[in-house]
């Protein structure tokens, strides 16, 4: 089969022919017909991650036809086309992952190939209204989001909720799913234009981050918040504190800006604000947020597609400050 394939750090993704994957007892081969992008990726192409190890086929994200599997009670799955569940191994307690869980595309290879072999539990059936891009936009920054706003957010309707860096795939999810479950969706973004698309999409409005007042300006326009979903942390937490209100749920699944310094700990404590750390998601808030994705036919944001043949091309887009939304790679 035909994979992009990761040499070492800062190196070109290659399309190289390797091995087809067989399916073990338990497990099946799908054909992926699309994969996407996630930031994680570009992290270890920076080499930026931890346990790094090359060559690897990268991509957490795919949909495709089931081709074969490694047990005769799983033969059903056989010609079906699903969705991937990322989350592997993730273990037997809810609140979090076990010492197995690992994530699809480092340290097994990933969905920038034509085959893949993943546990027949990580398989769900693509939802109907979605195309195959659609699908493969899902996967990751769906059960992200739906993490972070319903199992750790705690998320109800008709609350004020806040967004963070609107634009990446996980964000845009959290919108989506946000404005689903009936809130009122504010967002932040370093381009007024990300926020002019934001609005399209549902959101009520949103700042500017690189304004020095934004925390200001945004109680302002919006009041406090309930949820605030955000993926930076660095010195903007302790504004986020500030815009959070009593009783408030600040939940954080990244930390792109490093540590916060100064922490604000007496308003934490005080106003009541909980802080809450999120990563990834369980089999069981995998299949609540492909519930909700058809309930309520949300369709994934995609900035690209392009094929497999330009996968390093699509990489490179992916640190782009224009993108809004997720980059698709097509295998046919």
């Amino acid at each position: 089969m035909k994979a992009a394939v990761l040499e070492g750090v800062g190196k070109p993704l290659v399309i190289k022919s390797v091995p087809d994957p067989v399916a073990a007892p338990g497990w099946a081969v799908v054909r992926l017909q699309a994969a996407a992008f996630n930031h994680r990726d570009l992290w270890i192409h920076q080499g930026q991650y931890a346990g790094l190890k090359f060559p690897i086929i990268l991509g957490s994200d795919g949909t495709g036809v089931v081709q074969s599997v490694g047990r005769a009670e799983d033969q059903e799955w056989v010609g079906r086309t699903v969705l991937i569940n990322p989350s592997l191994d993730w273990g037997p307690d809810p609140r979090a992952q076990g010492p197995r869980f690992r994530i699809l595309g480092l340290p097994d290879n990933g969905t920038f190939a034509e085959l893949i072999a993943v546990p027949v539990a990580n398989l769900a059936p693509r939802p109907a209204h979605l195309t195959m891009e659609h699908a493969a936009a899902l996967p990751l920054a769906g059960l992200t989001a739906g993490r972070a706003l319903f199992a750790r957010g705690g998320l109800r309707a008709g609350e004020n909720v806040l967004i963070t860096g609107i634009g990446g795939g996980v964000a845009l999810c959290a919108l989506q799913f946000a404005l689903a479950a009936g809130a009122t969706v504010w967002v932040t973004s370093g381009s007024e234009e990300k926020v002019a698309r934001a609005r399209i999409l549902g959101a009520a409005g949103g700042v500017n981050y690189r304004d020095a007042d934004w925390a200001a300006q945004l109680e302002k326009a919006a009041g406090r918040f309930d949820l605030i979903v955000d993926s930076a942390m660095g010195a903007g937490l302790g504004l986020l504190i500030d815009v959070a209100r009593p009783g408030g749920r600040i939940v954080f699944f990244g930390a792109t800006t490093g540590d916060p310094a100064g922490f604000a700990a007496r308003k934490v404590f005080f106003r009541q604000v909980s802080l809450l750390g999120t990563t990834m998601g369980s089999p069981a808030d995998f299949a609540a947020m492909v519930r909700l994705v058809e309930a309520r036919r949300i369709v994934p944001v995609i900035d690209a597609v392009l094929p497999l043949e330009k996968t390093d091309e699509a990489l490179h887009r992916l640190g782009s400050e224009k993108r809004f939304g997720k980059i698709v790679v097509a295998m046919t």
